[in-house]
């Protein structure tokens, strides 16, 4: 009986000394919040509470804050080996999402080197929901770059307007506001490109694939520096946009880089016709043949794009005389006088469906 009675007692000390250091644990994080601590410095008392490291991810800007025990910034991480480590830690412990309005907007967890504490969990717990109240309060990440899962699902024409409001919604994006899309190839980090197009938050960006995406709330086309190819939708809605402004991205020249969808009017049409189609055109196949020649097929851009003889001149900076015997020449290849206003037409046409087989 003896035995049985300093068992239990054994094992209710145990009990009330983790119900004292849940409750110390509990007391740290409301002392944290009262205080309006941002994701960095909740990382880092977390890390010396925990004396390990401690991370936070949040999925709408994938960005990883990682801190040391000793509250420096913890040494950047390998990339992950698991899918149970993908939320960037070397070698999580433990890990708790961080839920905000019944979605997961991101991950906490610990990188503890042995086994886990007795109060990870309790740890863990209460570190998911103060980071949910910090981003509560203070929103998004005042960041250009974006998670491009969650852009992709904001632009993507098979998701559900549910999950597409919600990416919307933690990428900073307010419900009752428009969103804006642009589709770029630049050698310029997205990140610049959107400040400059949209100096006013919000405006987010990522690559998808070969093409980079630029989501705001306005786009200035003009806004865009040199060197940067960008085709630019007119809808509101991002996924509508992003179809409209990989189009136009497809229009765009080294003549002209910058092309909004609103611009092309009926030319738009061109880029749905099938390739088959548009190769075996006579009128095509012709520019293809004339694109041997660099300085016939620029001839012939200069001329489609000024609309007459003179200001093609102007364009290419020679003699009208000099354009005028290449026009010649180039009709004599096409097999039709690109000197008439009909000519001017298949011309330009023609040219343009070319450029969209290549795009």
């Amino acid at each position: 009986m003896l035995g049985g009675m300093e068992a239990l007692a054994e094992r209710l000390s145990h009990l009330d000394s983790h119900l004292q250091g849940s409750i110390r644990v509990v007391a740290f994080y409301d002392t944290l919040m009262r205080r309006r601590v941002d994701l960095p410095a909740l990382a880092r008392a977390s890390a010396g509470l925990a004396s390990c490291v401690a991370g936070i991810r949040l999925h709408g800007t994938g960005e990883v804050i990682r801190f040391a025990p000793d509250g420096q910034p913890a040494p950047a991480a390998p990339v992950p080996v698991a899918p149970a480590l993908a939320a960037g830690a070397e070698s999580a412990s433990g890990t708790a999402s961080i839920t905000l309005d019944e979605e997961e907007i991101g991950t906490v967890w610990l990188e503890r080197p042995g086994p886990p504490g007795p109060l990870d969990d309790i740890l863990l717990d209460r570190l998911a929901l103060a980071a949910a109240a910090v981003v509560e309060r203070y929103g998004p990440a005042r960041t250009t770059m974006a998670d491009p899962a969650l852009v992709e699902l904001a632009v993507s024409a098979d998701s559900d307007d549910a999950s597409r409001a919600r990416a919307l919604r933690l990428l900073g994006f307010p419900a009752d506001q428009p969103v804006r899309v642009a589709a770029v190839r630049s050698r310029l980090p997205l990140d610049r490109l959107g400040a400059l197009v949209c100096p006013a938050r919000p405006v987010k960006a990522a690559a998808l694939a070969d093409v980079g995406v630029i989501l705001a709330g306005t786009i200035d086309p003009a806004a865009f520096p040199a060197g940067v190819r960008a085709g630019v939708g007119a809808a509101a809605g991002p996924h509508r946009s992003w179809q409209q402004a990989r189009t136009a991205l497809r229009f765009t020249t080294a003549r002209e880089p910058v092309v909004h969808h609103d611009g092309l009017g009926a030319l738009a049409l061109l880029a749905g016709i099938p390739r088959d189609v548009a190769r075996e055109n006579t009128d095509v196949a012709a520019i293809g043949r004339l694109a041997g020649n660099p300085e016939d097929l620029d001839t012939l851009d200069a001329y489609c794009a000024a609309g007459s003889l003179r200001r093609a001149a102007d364009l290419l900076h020679l003699h009208h005389s000099s354009v005028a015997r290449r026009l010649q020449h180039i009709g004599s290849a096409l097999g039709f006088d690109v000197s008439q206003p009909t000519g001017l037409t298949r011309a330009t046409l023609a040219l343009t469906t070319w450029r969209l087989l290549g795009d």
